[in-house]
């Protein structure tokens, strides 16, 4: 447990190693708020997404196996998203804190998660959910699809992706209900509206931004 000190008069608080995840259903610009919140603490965003990209362009061993995979039309097995995932959180930048987006995304991966971080004496310090109502996230997306030209993008598709969303994270973010460290957040409104929001639920758990410093 991290014991937190009070802070003396007229102490400056210095900024707090801030390891994050964010969660939120397609259209709710979990997206957005990550790169926001991520630069306000100093942190990066771990994507799964882009981290996939990377090692495929870089050629690692871990990006032949992840196009190989992809490229023969399968999902990444749990293990080696996790082992990628472990070894862009060992990469020196996010020594001190990160901001993860699209993982992990199941029960397994949460497991493979804490495990990881415990080993290094860690723990995630809190989980960003974006309460987004459903008919917002498919006007939403409905919205980008119309200004992308995605015509194939159709709301029964989208609800389909909803769907999916909602099976497989309900059980991630009751288990980390259970440990006490989700903040949800109301994700409609502003831009600005919704970070400020974030960052006072993150800064009521103690976290003290870069910017703040």
């Amino acid at each position: 447990m991290t014991v937190r000190h009070a802070q003396q008069p007229g102490q400056v608080k210095a900024p707090t190693a801030a390891r994050l995840l964010i969660v939120g259903p397609q259209g709710s610009g979990k997206g957005t708020q990550g790169v926001r919140i991520a630069e306000e603490f100093g942190i990066p965003v771990v994507s799964t997404g882009d981290v996939f990209r990377s090692n495929i362009a870089e050629g690692t061993p871990l990006g032949k196996q992840v196009k190989e995979i992809v490229d023969g039309g399968d999902l990444v097995p749990d293990e080696l998203t996790s082992e990628i995932v472990r070894d862009r959180l060992s990469q020196d930048d996010a020594a001190h804190g990160f901001l993860l987006d699209g993982y992990p995304r199941n029960t397994t991966q949460v497991g493979h998660l804490e495990d990881f971080l415990a080993g290094r004496g860690d723990a995630l310090d809190a989980v960003i959910e974006l309460a987004v109502p459903r008919e917002e996230s498919i006007e939403r997306l409905k919205l980008r699809a119309a200004e992308q030209g995605r015509t194939d993008d159709s709301e029964a598709a989208i609800a389909r992706r909803l769907d999916i969303y909602e099976r497989e994270t309900a059980p991630i973010l009751a288990a980390y209900r259970e440990q006490g460290i989700v903040d949800t957040v109301d994700g409609v409104g502003s831009l600005d509206d919704i970070t400020t929001r974030i960052i006072a639920a993150l800064e009521a758990r103690g976290l003290v931004r870069r910017a703040a410093a």
